[in-house]
């Protein structure tokens, strides 16, 4: 009997990188007229474009409206899109720019009323009842002191899971920059946890658990993504 005599890998599948793949087909599957690849795309990133619309929108009352712009505008640019990049990459792309032009038609009407911040959209996000769920508001409230760009990055390689490329692809910019963003983020946050004034933060219930809870979460997304 003949044996290969190269080495087994023994890499461990990249479970992101094979879901990207079922995504990427099912958009391409869509674009031929599929129904039901319709179906499994949109469910599949949903939550993923309304937590990145979140993190970009200032208006939490806004979230669903440019989700659901996101998707009618992916729907009718399918026929557009040609698996060059991952689905995701080209979703995120688009809800991007439904973001901007949001702000844009934004500016040219008046206020009605001042919004809080974008946390609130954020957490609205978020599933709930479930372990981790208060360390990832507590990690919120941390991502709200970064600048809109490296906040960004980190949302799209950290939490959302895109490789740097793709990351890049989305912000428009190069991936040297992403990967700068990602890192000056990740510093600033490690910063504000070793820093935190611990007699300003007592009157915070449960302030020691958060703290903990937010510094747990912060090192198992930023645990080695080598993706590129």
């Amino acid at each position: 009997m003949i044996t290969s005599a190269l080495p087994t890998s023994r890499r461990t599948p990249d479970p992101t990188a094979s879901a990207d793949e079922s995504i990427t087909a099912w958009a391409l599957a869509a674009r031929g007229g599929d129904a039901a690849a319709v179906d499994q795309f949109v469910r599949a990133l949903h939550r993923d474009v309304q937590r990145y619309v979140a993190h970009l929108c200032a208006d939490p009352q806004a979230v669903d409206d440019l989700a659901q712009d996101t998707f009618l505008r992916a729907l009718g640019s399918l026929h557009r899109f040609e698996g060059r990049s991952s689905a995701r990459a080209w979703l995120l792309s688009i809800a991007r720019r439904a973001v901007i032009d949001n702000y844009r038609y934004a500016a040219t009407r008046p206020r009605l009323s001042d919004v809080a911040d974008w946390q609130v959209a954020v957490e609205r996000t978020q599933p709930q009842n479930i372990p981790g769920f208060d360390d990832g508001v507590a990690l919120l409230d941390l991502l709200a002191s970064l600048p809109d760009e490296r906040r960004e990055a980190f949302v799209l390689t950290q939490l959302i899971g895109l490789p740097y490329a793709e990351a890049a692809e989305v912000s428009r910019c190069p991936v040297g920059t992403v990967r700068s963003r990602v890192a000056r983020a990740r510093a600033t946050l490690m910063d504000l946890l070793d820093e935190a004034d611990e007699p300003a933060l007592a009157a915070v219930p449960n302030w020691r658990e958060l703290r903990r809870g937010s510094s747990r979460l912060l090192d198992r997304v930023t645990e080695v993504r080598p993706r590129t």
